[in-house]
């Protein structure tokens, strides 16, 4: 059943989630995943940018999918990671 809105996080009855109660969801599982930091929802977005660059995105489709104005603040996601050359030999 297709739910009643475009929310990323929806209530069991369909509707959006508060900003603040998926905020606390996402810190909750954070902490049950016993993750070395407290996990915050900007964390999604730098998850996105990061799986985006290692799946070879061009810079400036990130950019325009992150909605930054400036492209330094996208250039993080696409500097070198060791793991994107191991790949490129493979």
């Amino acid at each position: 059943m297709k739910p009643e809105t475009d929310a990323f996080f929806i209530s069991e009855r369909r509707s959006p989630l508060s900003r603040k109660t998926a905020w606390l969801f996402i810190k909750h599982y954070g902490e049950l995943a016993d993750l070395p930091l407290s996990a915050h929802p900007h964390m999604l977005r730098h998850a996105c940018g990061y799986a985006l660059a290692d799946q070879g995105a061009d810079t400036r489709l990130i950019q325009d999918y992150l909605g930054h104005r400036n492209i330094q603040h996208t250039v993080r996601y696409t500097a070198s990671n060791p793991a994107r050359f191991e790949r490129l030999w493979k």
